[in-house]
C-alpha cells in the first residue's frame, strides 16, 4: 500500500498545550481545532489550505514519562503482522494495538535500540 512504511501522523505530548499552540502558530502558521477525547481535549493542528490536520497535540502531565516529546506514527498495512515483526526483530511492544474510531488502529513500541515509535494502520476510507 502507498502509505506502508511512511510517517502518517505526528503527535506532541506536552505539559503546556497553550504555550505549544502559540509557539507553532508563530513558527509554522498552524491553526487549531479541539475535540474531546477520553484523556481530555485533543488538539488538531491545521495548516491553512491543507485538507486535513498535520499533527495532534495532547496534554501530558510533567511527572508522567514521555512529557514534552513528539511521537511519530509509521503507517502499516497490517498492524498485527507488524507487531509480530517487532518482536522477531528484537523490539518491544509497549502498548498493544487498539482502535481509534474513524482513524484506525495504533500501537506503541520500542525498536531494537530502545527508540519509541507508534504504528498506525489507517481505517479504510469509505
Amino acid at each position: 500500500m502507498e502509505f506502508n512504511g511512511t510517517f502518517l501522523w505526528n503527535e506532541l505530548m506536552t505539559s503546556d498545550v497553550e504555550a505549544t499552540k502559540a509557539f507553532y502558530a508563530r513558527l509554522a502558521g498552524w491553526t487549531y481545532t479541539e475535540m474531546p477525547s477520553p484523556d481530555g481535549t485533543y488538539t488538531i493542528a491545521n495548516l491553512p489550505g491543507q485538507p486535513r490536520g498535520v499533527a495532534g497535540i495532547m496534554h501530558w502531565p510533567e511527572n508522567k514519562p514521555g512529557s514534552n516529546v513528539w511521537m511519530p506514527y509509521l503507517g502499516v498495512a497490517d498492524i498485527n503482522a507488524a507487531l509480530a515483526d517487532v518482536v522477531v526483530g528484537g523490539g518491544t511492544v509497549m502498548r498493544p494495538a487498539f482502535e481509534i474510531p474513524g482513524t484506525g488502529h495504533i500501537a506503541i513500541l520500542q525498536d531494537a535500540t530502545g527508540a519509541t515509535i507508534g504504528l498506525l494502520q489507517p481505517a479504510p476510507m469509505g
